[in-house]
């Protein structure tokens, strides 16, 4: 498969089973370089199965899969290194401070020692932590948890950020703040590739693709999917795409 030098993912008929289940169905598309990638879908429509296989945690049953120029089935531990991952699910230590969890993943992400100082105080800036470095993460705020979590993520500079559901169960204040960074992310090259079931965020990304029962429904920028899918009704919204789209397929 030839990538384009503009491409930061790449994905060519990918498909994952089990058993017999098909997750995901022979998808195809392609991410750029600096741009924010949306990639909506109901509850159980093969996002997070998706986001695996890419990330390098889970592999394809068949298919291909470029990331960060390196291939998703030879290189899974080169694709580790190049990305940063913030999951649904809070998955840091709740008894241990942000300042230890930020030293904990300056490890596993193989920083050399002697650029951990400057990256500890460049996440605990970032993700305006100071005031609760030492306190212990369990008692902290959702959106405390959630700018500790996205520091962590950044903390070896990966050219591509993929975010699942990164916003969920936060206040609309904090997820406003948290999309601003986003932006200064994407305008800095960083390459972000979100996940969401909110519409009003999903209206930051530059193209979506939208996924339902393993397989692609649409795909282009919100304007296009909603002019795409509700070409008669000038007021919908991507709320509206989105059900349409999602209804239409479960029938």
């Amino acid at each position: 498969m030839t990538t384009s030098r503009s491409d930061a993912i790449l994905v060519k008929d990918l498909e994952k089973k089990f058993g017999e289940f098909v997750a995901v169905d022979r998808i195809s598309f392609s991410v750029k370089k600096g741009e924010i990638f949306g990639f909506l879908g109901a509850n159980g429509s093969g996002k997070s199965t998706t986001i695996r296989m890419l990330c390098g945690i889970l592999t394809p049953t068949s298919g291909q899969g470029i990331v960060a120029g390196h291939d998703i089935y030879a290189e899974p531990e080169m694709v580790k290194q190049s990305i940063g991952y913030m999951s649904q699910k809070f998955s840091l230590y709740g008894d241990m401070t942000p300042f230890e969890n930020i030293r904990f993943y300056l490890g596993v992400y193989n920083i050399p020692s002697d650029q951990w100082e400057e990256r500890m105080q460049w996440t605990i800036d970032t993700a305006r932590l100071s005031a609760v470095r030492n306190r212990l993460t369990r008692d902290l705020p959702p959106g405390w948890r959630q700018r500790l979590a996205l520091g962590c993520a950044l903390l070896h500079k990966p050219d591509i950020l993929f975010l699942d559901e990164p916003t969920s169960g936060v206040d609309p204040i904090t997820r406003r703040h948290f999309w601003n960074f986003i932006g200064i992310l994407a305008g800095r090259g960083v390459t972000v590739f979100v996940t969401t079931h909110y519409m009003d965020e999903a209206n930051n990304c530059e193209q979506i693709v939208m996924i339902n029962e393993g397989r692609i429904v649409a795909a282009g920028s919100p304007s296009e999917i909603i002019g795409e899918t509700i070409p008669n009704r000038p007021e919908a919204d991507l709320n509206d795409a989105f059900i349409k789209l999602m209804s239409r397929n479960s029938n």
